[in-house]
Parts: C-alpha cells; structure tokens; sequence
C-alpha cells in the first residue's frame, strides 16, 4: 500500500470556507483573495459583486494562470463578460461557481499540479 501526503504540489490548499472568508494554508482570509497554485496568496479589492471592474480581472491576468475559477459569494452570479474580456483575448480559461464549489475545484486542480488561479469573492 502507498502512501503519500495529500497536499497540492504547488503548495497553496483551501482547507476551509464560511460566510466570513476562507482558510489557505491554514490562515484565514476575510476578504477578497487570489489564490494562485503556488506563490503568495493576494489580497483582492472587490468587497461587493456590483463593485467588479475592468480593472480587477485585469489583476488576474498580470499572474499568468492557465484556468481562472471565480468564486461570486454564496451564490452563483456571472459577471459581465466584457469585465473579463483580457483573460479571454489571452485565453485563459474562466469559471464561475459559488465560492463552495471553486474552493473545491480549486483544489483539486491545484492538486494535478495545474496552473489554476482562485478569484474568491468575499463579501462583507
């Protein structure tokens, strides 16, 4: 029988979320985040999904993932398309999920070691 740690191999895990933020890497986070599979997990401006911005995708796109997973809040909102135009003329991939799913497929593709990116909405 094998056995091997079950951590992503570019190191950055959600280990837990609740309706006042999640948890990476064992440090909680109340407030908008981006979690990139592996390096320093960013704070994010958007506190409301009205305030969302050119600007705030624009962000993403300076980290070069290959799959964005955005997290809206508690519930499933898809945000206008031309917000994140960028990501699409650089293609990379966008998701939408509530912040429970993208939490979870975050994870798993962090996991195959994938270049994924998390947009985790919190709002306060």
């Amino acid at each position: 029988m094998k056995f091997q740690l079950d951590e992503p191999q570019g190191g950055n895990s959600i280990s837990r979320h609740d309706p006042q933020g999640v948890w990476v890497n064992g440090k909680p986070h109340t407030a908008s985040v981006l979690v990139p599979w592996k390096g320093a997990v960013q704070p994010w401006p958007p506190s409301r999904f009205e305030e969302l911005q050119p600007a705030h995708f624009e962000a993403i796109l300076a980290l070069k993932p290959e799959l964005v997973v955005f997290g809206s809040g508690a519930k499933l909102r898809f945000p206008s398309p031309a917000l994140w135009r960028g990501l699409v003329e650089a293609r990379i991939g966008f998701e939408v999920m509530d912040i429970a799913a993208a939490c979870r497929t975050y994870n798993v593709l962090a996991s195959e070691g994938r270049n994924v990116l998390a947009a985790l909405l919190i709002e306060g």
